[in-house]
């Protein structure tokens, strides 16, 4: 690590539950000098992106959101804020459904779905040619990375350097049976009321989606999941989605340098997950393993006084970035292809 700051989870933020919530509830940040644009799909939708300006010769990074999230996510703004702060450039994609419009056609996002992320990478590597590339991605962001990062293999523009992956769920059988347990229930409820009235109002432009009673019947991710993402995503059911969507079985095939960076108290995900993704990383040298010990989901806050914390994971991002930037170029060997 190339800066001074060691992580130590903030001692006034016991428990993964406080780390978690509180980026949410109490975090109050200046919002990111971003502009808004729309890029149109080639399949008729259109996809917005935040877009932070910079020098046309300094680094730009793309960010990716969880799970509902928008341009006023805690984690959003602090990734961005942090880019400002080192005078990079940088790009908030908001999948389909999660910016200021609803998306056009049937289908929405999830966790699986690489297409957009390659089509808005390989559009700004041609519009930022000489500038260095990252991508970060939290959450559910952090799996669509994940997953996409292993199924390209070397196959990435030149000017990628590096990547980040933050809270990143890995298994998503074993995350959706975590966050129906408990307190953690407390977060699903959140997620499932964002996702049943997205999909009441696209019910009504595409009435052969879902009936509506079924859709205010859901009580868990994977009622939704089994009923909307699976079938509409040309899954079987939601364990099928689960399967093919999650990053785990690609990690192996990552060849661009790329931290993992998660809590052991994450309460959306089981501990045995991640012992299973260190002993994937553990033969891939690409790949660079953060688990601490205290940090909760998309947490990680550190500083002694409760008046002043201190937000680790972007600082932590910012530093792989820059190390990753200032080594310039490097070689990747061959990948073999598939996520088995």
């Amino acid at each position: 690590m190339r800066g001074e700051i060691i992580y130590s989870p903030a001692w006034w933020l016991p428990g993964g539950h406080l780390q978690t919530l509180w980026g949410k509830l109490l975090r109050r940040q200046t919002p990111a000098s971003t502009v808004l644009e729309r890029w149109d799909t080639p399949d008729g939708d259109f996809l917005e992106l935040h877009r932070l300006a910079a020098v046309v010769d300094q680094p730009r990074v793309l960010l990716l959101h969880g799970l509902e999230g928008t341009i006023r996510s805690h984690y959003a703004q602090g990734l961005l804020n942090e880019a400002a702060r080192r005078g990079w450039g940088a790009d908030l994609l908001l999948f389909r459904s999660c910016g200021s419009q609803p998306n056009r056609t049937r289908r929405f996002y999830h966790s699986g779905e690489t297409t957009d992320l390659a089509f808005v990478l390989d559009r700004i590597a041609g519009e930022f040619s000489v500038s260095p590339l990252a991508i970060a991605g939290v959450s559910l962001g952090g799996n669509v990375l994940l997953k996409f990062l292993g199924e390209r293999g070397n196959d990435l523009p030149r000017q990628l350097r590096a990547a980040a992956a933050i809270s990143v769920p890995f298994d998503l059988a074993r995350s959706s049976r975590r966050i129906n347990q408990g307190f953690s229930k407390f977060y699903q409820r959140f997620f499932l009321d964002s996702l049943r009235l997205k999909a009441r109002e696209k019910a009504r432009l595409f009435p052969d989606l879902a009936p509506l009673e079924k859709i205010a019947g859901l009580r868990t991710l994977e009622d939704f999941d089994n009923l909307i993402t699976g079938p509409l995503h040309g899954f079987r059911n939601a364990q099928d989605y689960y399967r093919r969507s999650s990053s785990l079985p690609w990690l192996r095939n990552i060849r661009i340098k790329t931290l993992l960076l998660n809590a052991v108290d994450d309460p959306m995900l089981p501990r045995k997950v991640l012992d299973d993704v260190r002993e994937v990383a553990g033969k891939n040298p690409a790949l660079h393993v953060e688990f601490v010990a205290r940090g909760g989901h998309a947490g990680f806050i550190a500083g002694s006084r409760p008046w002043r914390p201190f937000y680790y994971a972007e600082y932590r991002v910012g530093e792989f970035f820059a190390d990753a930037f200032q080594q310039g170029s490097v070689s990747r060997p061959l990948a073999k292809q598939g996520g088995r």
